[in-house]
């Protein structure tokens, strides 16, 4: 009987440590954790600070042109100073990720969500190295079928979107943004309908960059992970509720 009980413990012992060992647990386990991980949104727009963001390349301090209050984050080009671009980028930088954010935007004024963004100081813009989802007063192209490429919610010069979903200038919209690099997947809901969807490398992103403007820029999309950007361009443009969680 106590031969059995040893044999017993140890069997149970053996088991346990078995258990704890297999490959499919901790396939499990990990899988658990990225369910927790992605299940943690967490907001990018303090209330009444740029914290967590700074201007692109801006060492010096001497460019400005952003504010916020209230958790707007405003850039007024007519108000900015200093030379150079003067996009926002996150301090943080990101690969596989959800970001959720509504803009507006004056009268003919332009912006735009990038990603992949890299701070070298090799490359004078962001859009050198980061894609870009179109934002834009929609009224700027109307439906000109030479500019769908150019418009709202458009990857900017590759893909134009299934339709235009913008409001009227002064009115906020929202943008449901998914980049995922290892499902080569990246998506884009506007005011609640996905109206785009791309690859976001291989034969077909190689193909789409060839015959846009980003095709002799060495950098354009090559950093699967980089800054997130909020662009400066003419006008002003608004942006808050900004959300974001990796994937």
């Amino acid at each position: 009987m106590y031969r059995k009980f040893i044999c017993l413990s140890l069997g149970m012992v053996v088991f346990a440590f078995s258990c704890q060992n297999n490959p499919n647990n901790k396939k499990e386990n990990k899988q658990v954790a990225a369910e927790v991980q992605t299940s943690e949104w967490r907001s990018l727009s303090s209330a009444n600070s740029l914290e967590g963001w700074h201007i692109f390349q801006n060492e010096s301090g001497e460019k400005t042109g952003w504010s916020v209050a209230e958790g707007v984050f405003t850039f007024d080009s007519e108000a900015a100073e200093g030379k150079g671009n003067k996009s926002l980028i996150t301090d943080e930088t990101f690969r596989n990720f959800e970001i959720q954010f509504e803009w507006k935007l004056s009268p003919n004024s332009n912006s735009g969500f990038m990603w992949g963004v890299s701070e070298d100081a090799n490359y004078e813009h962001p859009f050198v190295t980061g894609p870009e989802i179109q934002i834009i007063d929609a009224d700027i192209y109307g439906d000109d079928p030479k500019n769908q490429i150019h418009t709202t919610a458009a990857l900017y010069d590759m893909i134009a979107p299934d339709r235009v979903m913008a409001k009227e200038a002064g009115e906020w919209n929202s943008y449901h943004i998914t980049i995922n690099q290892d499902a080569n997947k990246g998506t884009v809901v506007h005011n609640g309908e996905e109206i785009i969807r791309f690859p976001l490398h291989g034969p077909e992103w190689d193909a789409m960059v060839k015959n846009s403007k980003f095709a002799q820029m060495e950098g354009f999309g090559k950093y699967q992970e980089g800054h997130l950007a909020l662009q400066d361009h003419p006008g002003v443009i608004s942006y808050r509720n900004i959300k974001i969680r990796r994937l």
